[in-house]
């Protein structure tokens, strides 16, 4: 049987979303961020971590942002092939639930169009960057990501070769890290896309970084290879906010996706410890 779900609930429900991830990071967030804090060794890291805490309660307390970048809307979308949305077209729909979210929650605006000539502030920061999957069903999944652009500009794209193997893929996230520094502010939370295409990989990235903190992949293959990326990354010695430091990840969250017999693409996206995100089932 069909179920409908207005658009105006899903207007409500993004504008909603997107205010309570700048403004509240989650438990499973802060308490990486407190066994972060009691792991650290550096005194100057472990007063970055204290400071990020602070800051976290601040804004749950005031509601005002976790940072001044409210970052780019990105939403994901589970759709069960039995919803019908009635009323506005879906994507019309969220794209005013972060028009309203933004301007509600005096949120920066970030976007601008015609990003190589004018620049222009779209002064709503719409439109949002959606990923939508059809599901089993009559619900409508929305999770929401407010992306910074500091640790986005840090993404990186792989495409090795297959002999290159596991080896190749520690290798080259490690490199990535190492070479970012502390521009994606961290104790960053790596997430890692393997396999499919390039554009697949590069979804899956960031999509793993939507993962509870620290929750290993089901396939204990893929745990393996996060764990033992999660300490390379670690004995880099970069630490919070590139001071120095034993904690420079929280975790690392890997997806993996069947790939072609000549490739092997390897996409690596960073979250700052401000690692926004919410969610609602409709």
């Amino acid at each position: 049987m069909i179920r409908d779900i207005g658009a105006e609930t899903i207007t409500k429900t993004v504008a909603r979303l997107f205010q309570e991830a700048n403004f509240d990071l989650g438990e499973d967030v802060l308490d990486s961020l407190g066994r972060a804090l009691e792991a650290e060794e550096s005194p100057l890291g472990r007063d970055v971590l204290e400071q990020i805490l602070e800051n976290a309660r601040i804004a749950k307390e005031e509601r005002i942002p976790l940072c001044q970048d409210c970052g780019t809307a990105v939403v994901f979308l589970e759709v069960g092939q039995d919803v019908h949305i009635t009323g506005e077209n879906l994507y019309a729909a969220i794209e005013e639930g972060v028009r309203k979210g933004y301007e509600e929650g005096f949120l920066r605006k970030s976007i601008v169009t015609r990003p190589f000539s004018s620049r222009t502030n779209t002064n709503d920061n719409t439109p949002p960057v959606i990923h939508t999957r059809i599901t089993d069903g009559d619900r409508l999944r929305i999770r929401v990501m407010p992306k910074g652009g500091g640790s986005e500009n840090t993404i990186h794209l792989a495409m090795l070769k297959p002999s290159e193997g596991r080896r190749g893929i520690v290798e080259f996230v490690v490199r990535v890290v190492e070479e970012v520094g502390g521009n994606p502010c961290p104790p960053t939370i790596v997430g890692i896309g393997i396999g499919g295409t390039a554009e697949k990989a590069m979804t899956m990235a960031k999509e793993a970084l939507l993962r509870k903190v620290g929750e290993p992949n089901p396939e204990p293959e893929v745990a393996e290879l996060e764990a033992e990326i999660l300490k390379r990354v670690n004995d880099l010695g970069i630490g919070p906010q590139g001071l120095g430091g034993r904690i420079t990840a929280l975790a690392v969250h890997a997806e993996v996706f069947p790939t072609h017999i000549a490739s092997l693409p390897v996409a690596v996206n960073l979250q700052c410890h401000s690692a926004r995100h919410k969610e609602a089932v409709l």
